[in-house]
């Protein structure tokens, strides 16, 4: 999580920036700002404090996994499209579906954490993004057990 410094302890100059009032987000220089005694952020709507507690450094630390998890996925489906072309199977089809499947589960839920207000709302949403995604991934399952395939669907799609 970054912290809340003073920019004039990192510029020294005393100059002051023009968009950010005087104050600039910054992860490098948590251990220093623990150090001074630094006038907390003002704003219209009162006072934002940061936390410096353990849980902090956990979250943080769980959400660079997430985006590193997030940005592997990425490149497996990137792998995954020509895998799908050059030997389609059903271990390429399942595949296809569980990261498919996962990669609009996460995108979604950042959609949600961007626009939705409010804890019955939040959980409302999630609940009904996890009942989206489950019945998306078992329907894909679904259809290549029962069905072509999804790399077969695909090619017979392009043959039209």
């Amino acid at each position: 999580m970054a912290s809340l410094i003073r920019l004039s302890t990192v510029c020294q100059r005393g100059i002051r920036p023009v968009l950010l009032c005087n104050t600039h987000l910054s992860r490098g220089l948590v251990a220093y700002q623990k150090n001074r005694d630094v006038e907390p952020f003002r704003s219209a709507a009162g006072r934002i404090h940061a936390a410096s507690s353990h849980s902090t450094v956990l979250s943080s630390k769980a959400a660079s996994k997430h985006w590193t998890g997030e940005r592997a996925l990425s490149i497996a489906l990137l792998g995954l499209v020509p895998a799908a072309y050059l030997c389609p199977g059903p271990v390429v089809d399942y595949s296809i579906a569980a990261a498919l499947t996962l990669h609009g589960h996460w995108g979604i839920g950042q959609v949600l954490t961007d626009y939705v207000h409010g804890d019955a709302k939040i959980k409302l949403a999630k609940a009904g993004v996890f009942m989206l995604s489950t019945a998306t991934f078992f329907g894909l399952c679904y259809f290549n057990y029962h069905d072509v395939g999804l790399c077969k669907a695909v090619a017979l799609l392009w043959q039209i």
